[in-house]
């Protein structure tokens, strides 16, 4: 939860670097929040009904890119490197791999190591 809070306390901050666990700890609790929504959704406004979750999700942008920026500069990226998600499957593809790759030991160009070594 914790991890959930510093990304929003750290929503417009598109610098520095963010750890692989507070990256996917963040993506973990929206997906459960969005499930939740989307129940809620269908039991409130109709099957095809999702104004909850469109809401949620329009609120999260925003931190969301800029988790995601952190993380890439993490291992080395430019936050341009977020862009390939207008590929579709592939450009998803590399971003998981990204998201999924070890910190950069040390210090770099976006900061030091959050991981404290």
């Amino acid at each position: 939860m914790n991890y959930y809070i510093d990304a929003w306390k750290n929503y417009v901050n598109f610098e520095g670097r963010t750890r692989r666990k507070a990256f996917w700890m963040f993506v973990l609790f929206n997906f459960i929040v969005t499930v939740i929504l989307s129940v809620i959704d269908g039991l409130v406004f109709g099957q095809n009904a999702s104004v909850l979750t469109g809401l949620y999700n329009l609120a999260i942008l925003l931190p969301s890119i800029a988790i995601g920026i952190r993380r890439l500069h993490d291992i080395g990226k430019t936050g341009w490197w977020l862009l390939i998600s207008f590929i579709p499957c592939i450009g998803t593809i590399v971003l998981i791999v990204f998201a999924c790759t070890d910190s950069q030991p040390g210090e770099n160009l976006y900061g030091p190591n959050p991981k404290g070594t």
